[in-house]
């Protein structure tokens, strides 16, 4: 990765098929701290290769909910700047020819497995991470024959072959030393057999073509690091810094969801009247950034901020955390 001279390069990249929650909003808050801390920049991209769960109204309104609760950046999809476009789906020829180069070092074959194979995969002991079981290779070593035969009954996908002999050691800069071995998860997905192009691959040849220096994003995506240091490795690029801050589960301890209520930052707005710098002040208590809940705006945490006082791994919202949001008991006229 080329320098650009600009010191640290930070980025949030939210995939608008929702509306914008407080897992969400906790990463790009921490985030933004990161790089602004360190008099950074920050680049807003959004993640909508996926068309049929992306909906380009949420994603015209995403600016508008980062805006409001007190975060900005220097490049985007509304403020222009020199990597335009900002969408993924208007960059699939920058993909393309990442995959031309993959595919000319001989890293990529096709996979015709079906759903039902990946399916009886996951019984199998090979593993599990964020991304689901790990493939066990039954494609990689095919035939030109059994190729050509297996394309008369389906579209396949391309998948990176991963170097079993490997191991991906990295500093995380909250999870801490981190260690993969190379077969982490198998060998995956570049492109879709319906043609789209897979998150791993996307987010890698975006963050090297912005000049990303530093990714703070969520701990679900931990897991991803090994794939995504191995592409860096074939491309030729050096990887950035990473940093995966806490998973905000819900009371129960499962995903924050529609069954845990009003967890949208405009569900919060419009049913409870909750302020963006309430909100800040929150999401700042919930990370260990203060011991108690304190109305701030984003701006107002650059000065104290340190990223090794932010959590590992999960928080838990407490069951009454709507009354410690809003400071008011539930019930009362908000």
């Amino acid at each position: 990765m080329a320098s650009n001279g600009k010191g640290m390069r930070g980025r949030f990249a939210p995939t608008p098929s929702g509306r914008l929650h407080l897992g969400n909003a906790l990463t790009a808050l921490l985030a933004w701290l990161q790089i602004r801390s360190a008099g950074g920049e920050i680049v807003l991209r959004l993640e909508d290769l996926d068309r049929q769960r992306c909906k380009p109204e949420l994603a015209a309104q995403l600016p508008g909910e980062l805006r409001w609760l007190g975060v900005d950046w220097d490049e985007g999809p509304d403020v222009g700047g020199p990597h335009v476009p900002y969408e993924q789906s208007e960059r699939t020829a920058l993909y393309e020819s990442v995959l031309d180069e993959l595919q000319r070092q001989g890293r990529l074959y096709p996979c015709y497995c079906s759903r039902a194979d990946l399916q009886a995969a996951a019984s199998a002991p090979h593993g599990l991470d964020a991304e689901g079981p790990a493939y066990p290779g039954t494609c990689r070593e095919l035939t030109a024959a059994e190729r050509a035969e297996r394309a008369l009954r389906k579209t396949p996908s391309l998948r990176f072959a991963m170097d079993a002999g490997a191991a991906y050691r990295f500093e995380d800069g909250i999870a801490g030393e981190t260690a993969f071995p190379g077969a982490s998860g198998g060998d995956f997905v570049v492109r879709r057999a319906d043609g789209i192009v897979a998150y791993q691959l996307a987010v890698v040849a975006d963050d090297i073509d912005m000049q990303i220096t530093d990714v703070l994003r969520g701990w679900d995506l931990l897991d991803s690091t090994p794939r995504q240091l191995a592409l860096y490795e074939a491309l030729g690029c050096p990887p950035p810094r990473f940093a995966h801050s806490p998973l905000l589960l819900g009371a129960d301890g499962s995903r924050l969801s529609k069954r845990h209520g009003s967890v949208s930052l405009q569900e919060l707005r419009e049913q409870f009247g909750v302020r963006a710098e309430r909100l800040v002040g929150f999401l700042a208590w919930l990370a260990g950034l203060h011991d108690r809940i304190e109305a701030a705006k984003p701006v107002e945490l650059i000065a104290a901020f340190d990223l090794s006082s932010v959590r590992r791994q999960t928080v838990t919202l407490p069951n009454n955390w709507i009354e410690l949001l809003t400071g008011k008991k539930i019930g009362t006229e908000f």
